[in-house]
Formats: C-alpha cells, sequence, structure tokens
C-alpha cells in the first residue's frame, strides 16, 4: 500500500468523508491568528488539500478570502456541492497554481503528510508574502482517553502499526514552527464515529479485513456503549511558521 494510492483512496468516499469526519474547535482559529500575528478577517488564504472544504468552510465564515485547492476529483465533487460560491483549484501543495507572493496565509488541515516536503516547502515560500504564515494542523485520537487507547492498539494488532497517518510537520523538513495543542472533544452516535473511522485511508484501499474488523468494532463497543453513543477525544496539533519580512529567499523564520 503506497503513500499515493492512500491518498488517492478518499475520493471513493468523499460523501461519507464530509457527513463523518470532524470538524475542529473554535480555539484553533484564535491560535492561528495569535501564531500568524495577523487576524484572519479579510486574510488571504489557500487551503491545501482542502478535501471536501471543512477547514476551508469554517476560515470563510470567520472572514478569510479563501481559495480551495484540491487534487482529487471526488472530493472536488464534493466541495463544490458544499460550498458552491467559493473558488476550487484542482492541484496539490507540490505546485500550487498561484502567484508568487499573493497569499497571507497557506493552510494545511490534514493534508500536509501527502505532499513531497521537497516541493511543497519551496512552493509554499514563493506564494507566502513576507510576514505570511504557513500553518500546518490535524485532529489526532487522544490516548489519554482509555477506550480510544484501547481501540488504536486493537486496530494496530490486526493491521500493524502506522495505520494512521499523522502530518505533523518535522524540524526536518527546513522549517521553523511554533506548535500549539488543543483538546477537544464531540459526542456523535455510534455509527458516526464507526462511518468516520471508514473514512481513513486504511479502510479505503481494500485492506483485507477492514470490514469484519468495523463490525467486530461495533458489536463490542455496543457493549460498552449501551446508550449507542460515544465521546470522540482529539488533541489539535497546529503548527505555524511566519515568513520573516526581511528574510532571504529560500528562508522561513
Amino acid at each position: 500500500m503506497t503513500n499515493e494510492s492512500r491518498a488517492r483512496s478518499f475520493s471513493s468516499a468523499a460523501a461519507r468523508y464530509a457527513a463523518h469526519r470532524p470538524s475542529y474547535p473554535p480555539a484553533l482559529f484564535d491560535t492561528l491568528a495569535e501564531l500568524a500575528g495577523f487576524p484572519l478577517v479579510g486574510a488571504r488564504v489557500a487551503d491545501v488539500g482542502a478535501g471536501t472544504g471543512i477547514a476551508t468552510a469554517l476560515l470563510e465564515a470567520l472572514g478569510a478570502r479563501v481559495v480551495g485547492v484540491e487534487p482529487g476529483a471526488g472530493m472536488a465533487a464534493e466541495f463544490r456541492r458544499r460550498n458552491p460560491r467559493t473558488p476550487l483549484l484542482r492541484a496539490d501543495g507540490n505546485r500550487l497554481p498561484l502567484a508568487s507572493g499573493c497569499l497571507d496565509l497557506l493552510t494545511y488541515a490534514q493534508s500536509w503528510h501527502w505532499t513531497d516536503p521537497a516541493r511543497a516547502v519551496p512552493e509554499a515560500l514563493r506564494v507566502l508574502r513576507p510576514g505570511g504564515a504557513l500553518a500546518v494542523w490535524q485532529n489526532d485520537p487522544d490516548v489519554s482517553v482509555g477506550w480510544i487507547a484501547e481501540q488504536q492498539t486493537r486496530i494496530e494488532e490486526r493491521f500493524g502499526p502506522g495505520w494512521y497517518i499523522n502530518e505533523r510537520a518535522r524540524s526536518e523538513e527546513g522549517l521553523r514552527f511554533t506548535v500549539r495543542r488543543l483538546s477537544w472533544a464531540r459526542r456523535v452516535p455510534l455509527d458516526t464515529h464507526l462511518a468516520k473511522l471508514s473514512t481513513h485511508s486504511l479502510f479505503l484501499v481494500g485492506e483485507p479485513g477492514t470490514d469484519a474488523f468495523l463490525a467486530d468494532e461495533r458489536a463490542l463497543l455496543m457493549s460498552r456503549f449501551t446508550d449507542g453513543w460515544v465521546e470522540e477525544h482529539y488533541v489539535v496539533e497546529l503548527s505555524v511558521a511566519v515568513r520573516e519580512r526581511d528574510a532571504q529567499e529560500g528562508l522561513i523564520g
């Protein structure tokens, strides 16, 4: 199973992804504005790997001027259905069809790990104005919560480690990030939780045993959460790098 095949898999479940993936807490965007050093209202933003537009719509609602960037056909179609007035470009972070210095903010919500940093980093530098910011974030399952840690263990025992691709920005990619973590939770029907789980790439690429695992997981969780509801806990890790106004070309500080 290659990273490319996992990246392509989401278009097959775009509507399910939009319906069941978690959103982001309001505190995330307050923290983003704080670390970027400018308000989101009126900011020129490209949301890369926009998917069905979950983060894009939230940024727009806060007053940002946003364009979505999404390579997948199915995800792009669902984006347009849900956000018909929002501009959308069919591309990815490795080659952005945007003018140099045109953006205040470049965001990657759940999508940085699908890029090639050797190409995506220079593109970020190119399209951001001096003083602009690159922001990378994701919802990670909060494994400090017992039942979530147990579920993670069951998945790894069945399918091996690495099923959950994490897109943390890494220092070896040449970017100096400030990192903040925010905890939050949502209460959802058990079937919503399982549908959300099924939208992760491991469950979309035809890995043997995934359907049986989800059926087993439903039976196990129903015995524990007898009212049919679960509280999903997440930790949002936000990493922001600001391009210095007086930086030489090729540096983010």
